[in-house]
């Protein structure tokens, strides 16, 4: 026989239960454990009729799609697919993707009073309450950071980068680097627009017994308003100075005497002077960075050598110096990872739906996937799995392949691993088991 492969083996479909995702079992479980579907079927409003289906069952299928890797609606067929898997959760049926669209556009319909924002809105807070009442840590930094998503959409408008698309913004717990809270915006909407109420939205979301006690933003954040409020709650603050031309002045008036080094041969001087803005109750310390320009500009500055960054603060300098606050601050680009750990780790750079409102609830979704993930790492694993990205757990552990059968009564899921990773993977179970004896414990 001509041979007519690369390789000489023949594919044939396989009647037994399969999974080629074995893994994914286990984040169902916590899921579940920590009460994904409960909130989901007490937040949201239900089915209009008999024959559809409850919220839970739209919310934990996309869920499951995306921290699966899936990246569109479209990607669900894949869990239709793996029919022994979705059983083995207790999911015997999976919507069809358009059926979940649709679901989307009612539940994100302003002329229905946007019921399943509103609702997915109580189900996060929910979800992160139960995540951070067992991270033993009392007061956290918020790191709020907008990022642009572009699509070519019906609805769509062009953001600051001249692309059609949105523009969400997202404030992140620094140390448990949940998704406090999630606005998602139109791409015409500057960053800068309500800031402090973004933060006053932040505050509001916080479990009781936490506060965030420290706040780190780039220059969208600088404003009068939001610094006032910073103060009055009390929030220590570093944020990007918005270099207009008071600022550019203050530094001007800095001698060269007080320009020094923090490490020698760095390559950069850090200063700081004292500013205010019209409208801000108290000063604060602009703590400067200069840095030579070692590469021309096409039109140059007449006496401008240096480019400066300037970071607003309203650390006392016992508490930090120069050199420490420029330190922390630069931690606010971790923000810019978990945006993108939830725009390319969970699918969120590319939107389902022509309109906005309906992108927005699925945004939510995708950011209560992250958030459920984030609980499992940190719940459900080793500490050492804490730093790992979501490509990181599909390929370790939900790609696994599997065999669902039936013994003495009992399904059982026979995955393909060795011994560790079996054990490893049985104190996953554990531990999620553990979390929904009392989720609220």
């Amino acid at each position: 026989m001509i041979q007519q492969t690369v390789f000489p083996f023949k594919i044939e479909m396989a009647k037994e239960r399969l999974t080629a995702h074995g893994g994914l079992a286990l984040m169902a479980e916590f899921n579940h454990g920590i009460g994904l579907r409960d909130l989901t079927d007490q937040y949201l409003p239900g089915p209009g009729s008999n024959r559809g289906f409850d919220p839970s069952v739209i919310v934990d299928a996309v869920v499951l799609m995306l921290q699966g890797g899936g990246r569109s609606l479209e990607d669900l067929r894949e869990l239709k697919n793996e029919e022994g898997l979705m059983k083995l959760i207790g999911r015997d049926e999976i919507p069809e993707p358009d059926t979940v669209g649709d679901w989307l556009r009612r539940m994100g319909d302003p002329k229905r009073g946007e019921p399943g924002l509103e609702g997915l809105d109580r189900v996060r807070g929910k979800i992160n309450e139960r995540i951070l009442r067992r991270d033993g840590i009392k007061e956290y930094t918020l790191d709020a950071d907008a990022t642009e998503i572009i699509g070519e959409k019906a609805d769509a408008l062009f953001t600051y980068n001249w692309n059609k698309g949105y523009m969400p913004v997202a404030g992140f717990l620094y140390e448990t680097p949940v998704c406090l809270y999630d606005e998602f915006r139109e791409g015409n909407v500057a960053p800068a627009f309500g800031q402090k109420e973004f933060y006053l939205q932040c505050k509001k979301r916080m479990p009781v017994g936490k506060r965030i006690g420290n706040y780190r933003a780039d220059s969208a954040s600088y404003q009068a308003g939001l610094f006032n409020q910073l103060e009055e709650d009390g929030v220590k603050y570093g944020i990007t100075a918005d270099q207009d031309k008071a600022v550019k002045a203050l530094i001007g008036l800095i001698k060269e005497g007080e320009w020094k080094e923090p490490v020698r041969g760095c390559g950069y001087e850090l200063a700081e002077t004292v500013h205010c803005m019209n409208e801000t109750k108290k000063a604060f310390r602009l703590v400067v960075k200069r840095e030579i320009r070692r590469q021309g500009e096409l039109f140059e500055v007449k006496g401008a050598p240096y480019f400066y960054h300037a970071v607003a603060t309203n650390w006392l300098e016992e508490q930090k110096d120069t050199a420490a606050v420029l330190k922390w601050h630069n931690q606010r680009g971790q923000a810019e990872n978990f945006n993108k750990e939830i725009k390319i780790g969970f699918g969120m750079e590319r939107m389902p739906c022509g309109q906005t409102y309906a992108n927005a609830v699925f945004f939510r979704i995708g950011v209560i996937a992250y958030n459920l993930f984030i609980g499992f790492k940190r719940l459900s694993c080793p500490e050492s799995w804490m730093r790992h990205t979501i490509a990181t757990f599909r390929w370790k552990i939900v790609q696994v392949a599997g065999r669902i059968v039936k013994h003495a009564g009992k399904t059982v899921l026979k995955l393909m691993t060795d011994l560790e990773k079996l054990e490893f993977f049985k104190g996953i179970r554990r531990k999620s088991f553990e979390l929904s004896l009392c989720p609220d414990g």
